[in-house]
This record gives structure tokens, C-alpha cells and sequence, in this order.
């Protein structure tokens, strides 16, 4: 679903968004909410991904030419 890049940069910019939205006192807003709740389904559906298909992920790998 993900490769590593793009899961590292989701977890990132939720880390983010909550820090940020947390100093400017904007966290219980609604539409901040929902954006950060949809970032953390989308890890966790990933991860969730991942590990019932690893056949998946090492045939990603191989394909990887170095």
C-alpha cells in the first residue's frame, strides 16, 4: 500500500499537525479533528496491511534495483 518514505512522512506530519495545532489552540477544532483522524487510519490501515500481506513487501524489495 505505502513504501517506507511515504508511511514515515504521514506519521511526520501528524506529529506535526498535532504540535502545531496544539500551540495555536486549534486542536478541538472539527475539520482539525477529522484531517488528523484520517491521517491515523491511514497508518494504522497500513500497518494493519503490511502485516497480513508480507509477500507483498519482500517481492517490493526485490524489485528494487541497486
Amino acid at each position: 500500500m505505502l513504501n517506507d518514505k511515504q508511511s514515515l512522512l504521514l506519521c511526520g506530519l501528524m506529529v506535526c499537525g498535532i504540535f502545531v495545532t496544539g500551540i495555536l489552540d486549534i486542536l478541538n477544532n472539527f475539520i482539525v479533528l477529522t484531517f488528523l483522524t484520517i491521517i491515523f487510519l491511514t497508518i494504522i490501515a497500513n500497518l494493519v496491511y503490511s502485516k497480513l500481506n508480507p509477500n507483498e513487501d519482500a517481492e517490493n524489495k526485490n524489485d528494487d534495483p541497486k
